[in-house]
């Protein structure tokens, strides 16, 4: 490890899919590690076995890497650290806890769970009493060979103040006698999420912790850990909530709060990343739609906002539209195919006209199948729709033109997008009529929709010669029934 390097972390549960804040936490900490020369690890914290989801881990892994965030040490991948999960490292906490009791820093604890839940209950909360803090090393000696169950305890202080600066709230002090004697080892010999964090964090020479605001009271209780093993605290960089409105934070239940949800939303990846960076945080330059180059260039400590963060899917939405907007074709038709295939006009259409035709139409990939298929919804539609005043069109007009416009295409010999548009302008000119006036007969009736993906000759082009002809011939006897 090189001196005064940055060494960030992420360090989530495998409690089911990441959520946006857990994913948020990892991307800048990411960032700032890479935007410093640093490294940035990812440890799996599986102390709770008892809310363990199978195959979280695995998703994480992926996500992460799906997400960009390659991490240079981890459960995966190795680094001189290890191991990465901290099930494994059980022994490390054991002795660690063990050491901080000879220097008085923790004690044994061999109350009950009856003792515990009889204990004074003051505004609806138990504090432990340190009742275990008085026995003799004799005692305790004697308690655990005898196989009495016991977990170990912190020792907190009962006076004075511990205080600590956030590189984002600045002061954060919290008085002793708050700070209750919390479980470090369970009787199981797990370690509470307490203090594995804390003795991962140093031996894995973790110098920047970010994670969210609902830690920065509790981190004087890890503070006098370190101070009691005589270790060198961390950088602490806390982030601003994540909020679905002013009042309610963002969570499962709103059908949106991980990763995997908003995939399957239809959004990408590159919009997401780029959203979930903004929410806390904004580069100097207030820019919002960043490559994730851009945002390691741009990311600093000094962008964090203290307020929380709105989650707004609609401005997500909007986001995600431009990526779309500027991607390449090709990639884009990569991602359309999934969603064309489920699609009524799956199968029956030109793909890569199909793509084109919508790409610029859509901010959602989950939007794609809506966009398409009126191509195979085309039936009885309300005529009125031939009447737009801005087209030059009525239904009148498109009496009178539609026939027309069935003769100049039942003639054309090549059936293509340029060929179509030339045809028709040609029949306006002729007809001393604007444009807009045959193009939008012809839309009308080849799709019975008022607003479509594309124009007329584009979705004439899409749906071949016999369809379209097919559609227009329909639309007149439509016409001939009003």
């Amino acid at each position: 490890m090189e001196k005064n390097q940055v060494r960030t972390r992420f360090a989530p549960s495998p409690t089911g899919y990441l959520h946006i804040g857990g994913l948020r936490t990892a991307l800048y900490s990411y960032l700032y590690a890479k935007k410093t020369g640093g490294k940035f690890i990812l440890r799996i914290e599986d102390t709770d076995q008892n809310r363990l989801v199978a195959d979280s881990i695995d998703n994480i892994l992926k996500t992460m890497k799906e997400a960009g965030l390659f991490y240079d040490e981890g459960p995966d991948v190795g680094g001189d650290y290890g191991p990465y999960i901290q099930s494994q490292r059980k022994n490390e906490y054991l002795k660690y806890a063990k050491i901080l009791i000879e220097k008085g820093g923790a004690y044994y604890c061999f109350c009950s769970k009856e003792r515990l839940e009889n204990l004074p209950d003051a505004n609806g909360a138990r504090r432990y009493d340190k009742h275990c803090l008085s026995l003799s090393k004799e005692e305790v000696q004697k308690r655990i060979e005898s196989g009495e169950p016991y977990v170990i305890r912190q020792n907190m202080p009962t006076e004075g103040i511990s205080s600590y600066t956030d590189a984002v709230f600045g002061e954060i002090s919290v008085k002793n006698e708050e700070l209750e004697d919390n479980i470090l080892i369970k009787s199981d010999g797990m370690p509470t999420y307490n203090f594995a964090n804390v003795i991962d964090d140093h031996l894995m020479g973790i110098n920047v912790v970010m994670r969210g605001t609902e830690y920065l009271t509790s981190t004087p209780k890890y503070n006098l850990l370190y101070d009691a093993f005589e270790w060198e605290r961390p950088l602490y960089i806390h982030m601003p909530p994540i909020m679905r409105d002013k009042e309610h934070k963002l969570s499962k239940r709103d059908g949106a709060a991980s990763y995997e949800d908003l995939i399957e939303k239809g959004y990408i990846k590159e919009a997401i990343i780029n959203y979930i960076a903004l929410l806390g945080w904004s580069p100097k330059n207030d820019k919002e739609k960043m490559s994730f180059e851009e945002m390691q260039q741009l990311f600093s400590i000094e962008g964090i906002n203290r307020s929380p963060a709105i989650f707004d899917e609609i401005k997500l939405k909007w986001l995600n539209g431009l990526y779309i907007k500027e991607m390449d074709a090709d990639k884009f038709l990569q991602l359309a195919t999934p969603y064309l295939d489920k699609s009524k006009a799956a199968g029956k259409y030109d793909y890569t006209k199909l793509a084109k035709l919508i790409q610029g139409r859509v901010e959602a990939l989950t939007e794609i199948a809506d966009k398409v298929n009126f191509l195979e919804e085309f039936d009885n539609y309300d005529i009125n729709l031939f009447e737009n005043a801005k087209q030059k069109s009525s239904i009148d007009s498109a009496k009178k033109y539609l026939p027309k416009i069935i003769s100049a295409l039942t003639d054309l010999k090549q059936w293509d997008n340029t060929a179509l548009y030339t045809v028709l302008t040609s029949l306006a000119a002729n007809e001393g009529v604007k444009n807009s006036s045959i193009l939008w007969t012809t839309r009308v009736a080849i799709s019975g929709k008022e607003s479509t993906p594309g124009g007329a000759t584009e979705l004439a082009d899409l749906l071949g010669k016999e369809k379209a002809l097919k559609r227009l011939n329909f639309s007149l006897n439509l016409l001939g029934k009003e």
